[in-house]
């Protein structure tokens, strides 16, 4: 129920399926939800399977296809397939008392170990209390781990890399440098390239240091952008000036015709919307790049669901998007006129942005938008690829997010499908991430998050 394909996903390993299993799968395949539209793709699954198959073949365990395991560089699946076809006799111990579903699982893997003792049988599950258990009657228990996009939220990448102090005694030797417009490029060889990634920050950590994008990379050789500054109100993006390193190549990214998709992490307080929101005008406004903003999140409440909402879809949407009217504040204050002339402004902004909720988003395509999807953490793999597939030509799609916040009961900061996302589009030429770190909100919002 939570990965439709996890049956092909077991290398070598043979997989058994008790009845009670298949039980569960009929009773959840009723609804519109994501778990009953993953068991119905189950069944689809094992129909295909056992299509043409007799009892005989059914008994002796059917062999698993390699064409679905083999994606993303997954080994092929050379295990089989066993159902369970006749009644286990085993008793369960006496401190585990019930009759539930979890008990009869427990029984029928007790019950394997004692068929076979000299197969080491596991138990895969997601329910953390069903592990627990087993581990308390003395069934090897494990996670199911092929969800994953990493091994670990900590090697996700940040984006940007310093460079060594000997970075140009290695690599400046044969460097080249030309000009293009108001762009400069170098190209440098040497050893750490290897490392480096298309569209990340590199950068000297001293003060005035250089900093640059990696435009592109053949071998031992890569090519440098220098970036833009946009840490000066002059220089700023819709009067926003970046604070730090990390937000001026956020605004780098956002502002590049060249980039589709691009991801934001970062804490609360570290200026994620606020940038993304400032780019977006700019690009939609000032250079029609865009025809609106659309900003979508995903409703999932803090405390108690307020409940019912009346109105139209983009009434019931507002109450979550106090995160973009506070920084619409932000971005209109300056404005001339007084109140009358932020009136104005504000209302010419709220035409250009639109609010849309999540579950109307299939089937849509989206032209020459700028797309910001906020709370990004709490969607799963699937519900991200529906997202990003929404592009149609001209759109730009900015994901923003903090793994470490996540409000989903489902996902972790491995399986998220901001980190899905990050990870596998790491290295394409058109998309960047950035992982911002320093809150930039105010100094008791900065030492809460440090000290809470």
């Amino acid at each position: 129920m939570h990965d439709p394909a996890s049956i092909f996903r077991f290398e070598e390993h043979d997989i058994y399926l008790p009845m009670v299993v298949l039980e569960e799968l009929d009773a959840n395949k009723k609804g519109v939800s994501e778990a009953s539209r993953n068991v119905r793709q189950v069944s689809r699954f094992l129909d295909d399977l056992m299509r043409n198959a007799t009892r005989e073949q059914i008994e002796l365990g059917l062999p698993l296809p390699n064409h679905l395991s083999g994606n993303h560089g997954q080994p092929p699946s050379s295990g089989r397939l066993y159902f369970q076809t006749q009644r286990l006799s085993t008793a369960l111990p006496d401190n585990l008392p019930g009759q539930g579903n979890d008990n009869a699982i427990l029984a029928q893997t007790l019950a394997l170990q004692a068929l076979y003792p000299e197969t080491q049988v596991v138990l895969i599950s997601k329910d953390i209390n069903l592990r627990i258990k087993a581990a308390v009657v003395g069934v090897h228990a494990e996670d199911y781990f092929s969800d994953r996009a990493i091994e670990d939220a900590d090697v996700l990448s940040t984006g940007h890399e310093p460079l060594a102090n000997d970075f140009w005694e290695q690599h400046g030797k044969d460097m080249r440098s030309w000009k293009d417009g108001s762009r400069t490029f170098y190209e440098v060889s040497g050893p750490a390239i290897g490392k480096w990634r298309i569209n990340q920050l590199v950068y000297e950590p001293r003060e005035g240091g250089i900093e640059a994008l990696v435009r592109g990379i053949q071998g031992s050789t890569a090519t440098l952008e220098l970036a833009r500054d946009f840490r000066s109100e002059r220089h700023g993006v819709w009067g926003i000036g970046a604070r730090n390193r990390e937000q001026n190549f956020a605004l780098n990214l956002l502002i590049d015709s060249e980039i589709d998709f691009v991801t934001i992490l970062g804490p609360a307080g570290t200026g994620k919307t606020l940038l993304t929101l400032a780019a977006g005008l700019v690009q939609t406004l000032e250079h029609n790049r865009y025809a609106e903003i659309i900003m979508t999140r995903v409703t999932i409440p803090l405390g108690e669901d307020i409940g019912f909402l009346p109105g139209t879809e983009e009434e019931k949407m507002e109450p979550w998007m106090g995160a973009l009217m506070d920084n619409l504040e932000v971005l209109t204050q300056s404005s001339e006129g007084g109140s009358w002339g932020r009136a104005a402004t504000n209302d010419l902004l709220r035409n250009r942005i639109k609010i849309r909720s999540l579950n109307f988003m299939r089937g849509r395509t989206f032209l020459n938008r700028y797309v910001i999807l906020d709370e990004a953490q709490n969607l799963t793999p699937k519900q991200m690829k529906a997202l990003v597939t929404r592009a149609g030509p001209g759109t730009k799609i900015v994901c923003l997010g903090n793994i470490a916040q996540i409000d989903t009961p489902y996902l972790t900061e491995t399986t998220s499908g901001l980190t899905f996302v990050v990870s596998r589009f790491q290295g394409w030429a058109h998309a960047g991430h950035v992982t911002l770190v320093r809150g930039e909100r105010s100094r008791l919002a900065d030492y809460a998050s440090e000290t809470l």
